[in-house]
Order: C-alpha cells, then sequence, then structure tokens
C-alpha cells in the first residue's frame, strides 16, 4: 500500500495514537467553557482547519524546518495558550457563545497546528519522506484527535480539576519543543533538557491557579 510495507503503517497508527494525545488535550481545554450545543461544532472545525494546516506541514516540512528557532518559537506560542487555556475567557463571553466559539475555533487551530510538527517528524521519519505516507499518518490522526478530545472534555465537567494537568501536558510540551531546537542544542546541557519543561510545567500551573484563585476571591 502506497509502496509501504504494513509494518511501516503500522508503526505510523502506533505514532498517532501516542502523539495525538497533546492534541485532544489542547481541544478539549479550548471548548470546554463554551455552551455545549457549540462545543461539537467548535471540535469539528477546530480539528477541521488544524488538519488543512497539518498536510500543508506535511507537504512542506523539510522546507519549513530549515527556518531557524521554528521549534523554539513554537514552543513559546504553546506556553502562552496553555495559560490563555488554563485562565479561560470571561464569563461574559461564556453566556454569550458568539466570540468564545471563534475563539475556541482559533485557539484550537494553532496550538493544534503548533504541536502537530512532532507528530509529522515522527511520520516522516517512519515513512523516510514518503509523501503519500504522510498524507496517510495525517488522516489516521483525525478520529483520534476528534474521539480522544470529547472523552477529555467530558472528564473535565465531572473532574475540572484535570483542566490543571491538561495545561500541564501542554507547557511540557511546550518545554521539549524549545529545548529540541536544533540552534540551541550546543548550548544546552543534560541537566536543562529535563528543567526547563519542568520549569515551564510548574509555572504555567502555578500561575493559572494564583490567577484562578484571584478571581474566585
Amino acid at each position: 500500500m502506497f509502496g509501504l510495507s504494513f509494518t511501516v503503517l503500522l508503526e505510523v497508527i502506533l505514532i498517532n495514537i501516542v502523539l495525538s494525545g497533546d492534541n485532544a488535550v489542547v481541544i478539549a481545554m479550548a471548548s470546554r467553557n463554551i455552551p455545549k450545543r457549540q462545543q461539537k461544532k467548535a471540535i469539528f472545525w477546530g480539528t477541521f482547519g488544524a488538519i488543512i494546516l497539518r498536510l500543508i506541514f506535511a507537504i512542506g516540512i523539510v522546507y519549513l524546518l530549515r527556518l531557524p528557532f521554528v521549534s523554539f518559537v513554537g514552543g513559546l506560542l504553546l506556553v502562552y495558550i496553555a495559560i490563555k487555556l488554563l485562565l479561560g475567557e470571561d464569563e461574559e463571553n461564556h453566556r454569550d457563545g458568539g466570540l468564545s466559539f471563534i475563539s475556541a475555533v482559533k485557539t484550537i487551530i494553532i496550538a493544534d497546528a503548533i504541536m502537530s510538527l512532532d507528530n509529522v517528524l515522527a511520520i516522516a521519519g517512519a515513512v523516510e519522506g514518503n509523501i503519500v505516507g504522510i498524507l496517510f499518518g495525517v488522516v489516521v490522526s483525525i478520529p483520534l484527535v476528534v474521539f480522544g478530545s470529547q472523552l477529555i472534555l467530558k472528564a473535565m465537567e465531572k473532574f475540572p480539576i484535570i483542566s490543571y494537568g491538561g495545561a500541564g501536558i501542554l507547557a511540557w510540551t511546550a518545554g521539549e519543543m524549545m529545548i529540541g531546537e536544533p540552534k540551541l542544542k550546543y548550548f544546552l546541557t543534560e541537566d536543562l533538557h529535563l528543567l526547563i519543561p519542568t520549569a515551564i510545567t510548574v509555572l504555567v500551573i502555578g500561575l493559572g491557579y494564583i490567577s484562578n484563585k484571584i478571581k474566585t476571591a
């Protein structure tokens, strides 16, 4: 199939199962504060937009990665998004539903696209640059992300504390993207490879917790 062995296709599917978790988390967090009737629409349109960007990444990944500090800047953006998702939108937007729906879709597309770099890279390595194999991997990821985000969303509705865990996952992913920047690999020691993602995760969760405490005080 597509000039790829069954083993390679299975590897692509397994990569998606492992790496689609954080994408599902960001979709669930972005849509958790909008009216229930709009949540499925936000997940659909957000995922649709993100998949389009994944396909573009899949085609241009070789050229994209030649740009300096792409991974580092992506990590910084993800830190901002993790904090924003943890703090939530204004209550007026929650009740109105209009602005928050657009905001949720926009956040899903941006964050999912940023985090899709690792998915596309891993798949590109598995299929050895076979563009059809890369596209197959992107298509396989769609049901995994959509189904996973709906499960996480339901869990967050029952246990709001899970949102801190979700923000932590996004923050850790951001830290790993930043230390994975090729331009910085000669300056970062082994200790920093663990310290930076840990510090970013603690900072994001801490800021979110303190800000939410102040708002509810």
